[in-house]
């Protein structure tokens, strides 16, 4: 069967919520022995729990993405636990919404260090580990790299740093015969949208996209498996958008 996950042993992190559930849930349904973590154990055990009363190989590890010493603990206990490691996916993320002119330093940093500083740390430790048909799959963002958001300037721009890193990297790593790529997602339905944002914003999103309505985020886990199989070998230092073509119109007129 093409895309293919059987017995790839893989590490997820922020896998427990969100976008990052469905990418669990995907690669575990698709044969994946999988690590994923989150900041939140009590989230994160529950949601391991829940895998494994489907009969899934999965476990998971407190960490955050953005400390050099959680990440070094993530990749040893993964190897640990799985027996090695071919495919490592960098999904934690954090975009709590301010405008420049009310952000502090402090705010700046976080977001920063969770979006951009985290890729990084995680990255250079799966260098230590990855052995050639390794995969490195990276979900980044359509703001900061195809649109911007007045209330998201520091995530736009750890975003966009994220596919700049991406790109060095991948020359960095073709020798060695690994691939690291990125998803470029857009407005995707998660729990913490509808909770957080409201219906009246989730209407206002849809009216602005093509297809008129919010991604799945299985749509983003596809994407990533592709990524991540033995059929995109070839493929490195690319991104994909998946949005439902959101950035398409070139004024509301078209919409």
């Amino acid at each position: 069967m093409a895309f293919s996950m059987k017995d790839k042993k893989v590490i997820i992190t922020g896998g427990g919520k969100g976008i990052g559930a469905g990418i669990t849930e995907t690669f575990l349904e698709e044969g994946a022995k999988v690590v994923f973590t989150g900041r939140n154990e009590k989230d994160g055990l529950a949601f391991a729990n829940q895998m494994k009363e489907k009969g899934y190989e999965v476990d998971f590890v407190k960490a955050d993405a953005a400390s050099e010493k959680d990440t070094e603990n993530l990749f040893q206990e993964a190897n640990k636990v799985l027996g090695g490691i071919d495919i490592v996916v960098l999904n934690a993320g954090y975009y709590p919404e301010s405008k420049t002119r009310d952000m502090t330093l402090d705010q700046w940093d976080e977001v920063l260090n969770i979006n951009l500083r985290g890729v990084f740390l995680n990255t250079r430790e799966a260098m230590k580990y990855l052995k050639a048909g390794g995969r490195i799959v990276i979900t980044s963002s359509i703001t900061g790299n195809r649109v911007g958001n007045s209330e998201l300037p520091h995530y736009g721009a750890a975003k966009a740093g994220v596919n700049g890193f991406m790109r060095s990297v991948a020359l960095e790593l073709a020798a060695d015969e690994i691939t690291i790529n990125a998803v470029e997602p857009g407005n995707i339905m998660t729990p913490g949208m509808e909770t957080n944002l409201g219906p009246e914003y989730i209407k206002n999103q849809e009216s602005i996209i093509p297809m008129a309505s919010l991604g799945d985020p299985r749509d983003i886990a596809y994407a990533i498996l592709f990524f991540a199989s033995d059929e995109a070998k070839y493929i490195t230092g690319q991104s994909i958008i998946v949005d439902g073509g959101q950035i398409l119109p070139e004024s509301p007129l078209e919409m």
